[in-house]
């Protein structure tokens, strides 16, 4: 499972990044990505709190490990497996939530310097979504960014606005001390030891029942508890993306060499 949050650097899926500007691009259209192969081996994507309720209806939510911990919806439980995308980073369905992270790429809002908070619209110029090609819609026109573009940044910002929640609601889990070292066991039919999957942190059941009154309600009131619910409750996918694994044969198949293994 995910042992660390995507790095600082260059964030997950992303393989450059450039500012999008009506100088450079004028006249560049702007075209749906059908694929993401990067996306392929991506087992981990980052997740936000307005996520929650569709996400935890398809994956397992859970948390990264290490002091700064992020949302993670597991499309797969073991780095390089995706049980939702094929090998060229296509959906294998149409009927599943696709996380917002997925959606927002190629596009994103990054500091161009480090002196600013300002935000600019990015873009990852390998991955073809933008070009002088004919298909697709125009980025600008007479100079001005077009409703393709403004709606592009209109979300890029929503997600921003969604990860700030999503830091908020990180800091009342660790201000509550309910983060643990997580571990799921799953035991097949026929085999007699379980596989053991950790790697990650999950909220401490145990402790959200033993909170005093006056933090719970607080909780309660904040909108905490109903985003602690739904990361609980989807941990019961987790049974069903070995599931796929398994269908896919990408699951463990020899149990001599695979019980009790860590993720």
């Amino acid at each position: 499972m995910a042992s660390q949050a995507p790095s600082p650097q260059l964030p997950l899926l992303y393989q450059g990044l450039e500012p999008i500007n009506s100088q450079k691009h004028a006249g560049w259209n702007v075209r749906t990505l059908e694929s993401v192969p990067q996306a392929a081996s991506a087992h981990a994507i980052p997740a936000t709190v307005d996520e929650f309720a569709m996400l935890q209806r398809f994956y397992p939510i859970i948390f990264s490990a290490g002091d700064d911990p992020i949302p993670l919806a597991l499309m797969g439980l073991n780095e390089g497996v995706n049980t939702f995308l094929d090998e060229n980073g296509k959906p294998v369905e149409k009927n599943f939530y696709m996380p917002a992270y997925l959606r927002r790429y190629p596009f994103m809002l990054a500091k161009l310097r480090a002196d600013t908070e300002e935000l600019s619209l990015c873009v990852d110029p390998t991955s073809g979504g933008i070009g002088e090609f004919k298909e697709g819609e125009a980025l600008f026109a007479d100079g001005q960014p077009t409703d393709a573009t403004k709606n592009i940044l209109q979300f890029c910002e929503q997600f921003e606005t969604a990860g700030q929640r999503t830091k908020s609601f990180m800091d009342e889990l660790k201000d509550a001390d309910l983060l643990m070292d997580g571990e799921v066991a799953i035991q097949p039919q026929g085999l007699e030891k379980p596989f053991v999957y950790r790697g990650f942190q999950m909220v401490n059941e145990e402790k959200l029942r033993d909170l005093p009154g006056d933090k719970l309600r607080k909780l309660n009131q904040n909108g905490i508890l109903p985003l602690i619910f739904a990361h609980l409750f989807s941990l019961a996918q987790i049974r069903e993306i070995f599931g796929r694994q398994v269908k896919m044969g990408k699951g463990p198949v020899d149990a001599k060499q695979m019980e009790g293994a860590d993720a």
